[in-house]
């Protein structure tokens, strides 16, 4: 697949051919489930839809369908772009298909979807990462140029790294969340998945800056960092090794292989320690969980989407959020509301947010010596369909990413080798806030340093 930077030198005429073929890769493999559907025709006329993007299902594209993959939101036709999507057409880009996700991004596999199940495209009997896994197995399976995914607890980063990808997460309020569906309005962020990391800045440069309709966006400066990429920069660099020991085999022989590349390529690594990861999970799932449930109390059936009729409007409301919902986000709904509940919010949701504010001052110590943290992603390559026997299996699947949420950090995952399977081992860095020319120039250099063979 064309890379993005080649895709911006193309004339009208090779853009065309490009949305062509690509509107017949995705016919040929619809049995992947990468996208729910397309946006547009390929008969086209006229080029002024751009470069083909691949968007995830919870991002607002005027005059099309968004569903967060969730039966309660079928029907529902978008009246607006999200400031995302503006931004990408002034680029000369466009939206071209709906990309698979777990519903309401609650999940780590994309089998949540009212859809079915992506596939992830390396081997088809593994999950693709979630919640962005549709946006990651299409990038992987050459589907698309790029994609963008949402990032909530690690859900760029996750199904990237289980794909293949590189898959970016911006420091919170670098990318607008106006027109984006929320999960948890102080985690979420927007966020490029693409072939390399060069890829990724240069997306990264388009969607990002200031919005005045949202009112989270940062408003400061916004200099491009793909113009500036240096991978040639000496930096130190800082690994967790209380978070390595929690990880597999495969996935410590991949760190070490990242660490013994940086190291050749000038880097200083340094070892440090942070708060225990389970007490991260349990922070992000009351945080998550309590501002989910407000945001999804919205979804009642009488303004927009589905409405299953009941005698009065109590049941309405009861019978459309019972069948119009799925499993995992009603569980999740129930927890947030009892954590937000009378009697129970200082003993949760405000401890919570203490040991967040704990998470935080952690990385701001670390920081005060390194220039990047170098992570794993998840603890496993990408597990076979099943293998989560429970929804707090799942959730640990996240240890290592939802703390850059919590801290509200920048942090991008690439592949750096592969376990026995051929499956991808994907690993993280991890920046300081709204520095993200230092992130993007360490990638670049482990990218470069670890040469990974697709």
């Amino acid at each position: 697949m064309i890379t993005l930077k080649e895709a911006l030198s193309l004339n009208d005429e090779e853009i065309l051919s490009l949305r062509e073929e690509i509107t017949t890769k995705i016919e040929d493999q619809k049995s992947l489930g990468a996208y729910i559907e397309q946006l547009t025709s390929n008969k086209i006329s006229s080029i002024t839809a751009g470069i083909p993007i691949a968007i995830k299902d919870n991002i607002n594209v005027k005059g099309t369908s968004l569903t967060c993959s969730s039966n309660i939101l079928k029907g529902y036709i978008s009246p607006y772009n999200a400031t995302v999507i503006d931004n990408l057409e002034k680029a000369g880009l466009c939206a071209f298909g709906r990309t698979n996700m777990d519903e309401f991004a609650m999940g780590s596999s994309t089998e949540s979807s009212c859809y079915g199940k992506t596939l992830n495209p390396v081997d088809n009997t593994k999950v693709p990462g979630g919640s962005s896994g549709g946006s990651a197995a299409a990038v992987a399976a050459g589907l698309a140029v790029a994609a963008l995914g949402t990032d909530t607890g690690g859900s760029i980063r996750q199904p990237a790294a289980y794909c293949g990808c590189v898959g970016m997460k911006p420091t919170y309020g670098r990318v607008s969340r106006y027109g984006i569906a929320a999960y948890s309005s102080s985690l979420d962020q927007c966020g490029p998945i693409t072939q390399n990391v060069e890829d990724a800045a240069i997306l990264y440069d388009i969607i990002s800056g200031y919005d005045p309709k949202d009112s989270t966006s940062a408003n400061r400066e916004y200099p491009a960092v793909a113009p500036l990429l240096d991978s040639t920069k000496k930096m130190t660099i800082a690994v967790i090794d209380n978070f390595i020991s929690e990880a597999d085999d495969e996935i410590k022989k991949g760190f070490e292989v990242a660490i013994q590349s940086l190291k050749d390529a000038g880097h200083t690594i340094v070892h440090k320690n942070m708060m225990d990861t389970k007490k991260h999970v349990s922070a992000y799932y009351v945080v998550a969980t309590a501002e989910a449930s407000a945001n999804l109390s919205r979804y009642d059936g009488i303004r927009y989407g589905n409405r299953v009729e009941g005698k009065n409007l109590s049941e309405t409301y009861l019978k459309t959020k019972s069948e119009g919902f799925g499993e995992e986000v009603q569980k999740r709904i129930m927890l947030g509301s009892f954590v937000l509940s009378s009697g129970y919010y200082d003993a949760y949701y405000i401890k919570a947010q203490k040991v967040r504010h704990l998470i935080k001052d952690d990385f701001e110590e670390i920081f005060k010596e390194a220039d990047l943290i170098l992570s794993p992603v998840a603890p496993t390559t990408a597990p076979k369909f099943g293998s989560f026997k429970s929804s707090l299996e799942m959730y640990l699947s996240d240890i290592y990413t939802i703390s850059v949420n919590l801290a509200g950090l920048p942090a991008i995952s690439l592949p750096v080798a592969k376990d026995k399977d051929g499956m991808p081992i994907g690993l993280q860095l991890i920046g300081k806030a709204f520095e993200e020319q230092t992130l993007f120039d360490g990638a670049m250099s482990l990218e470069k340093s670890v040469n990974y063979i697709k």
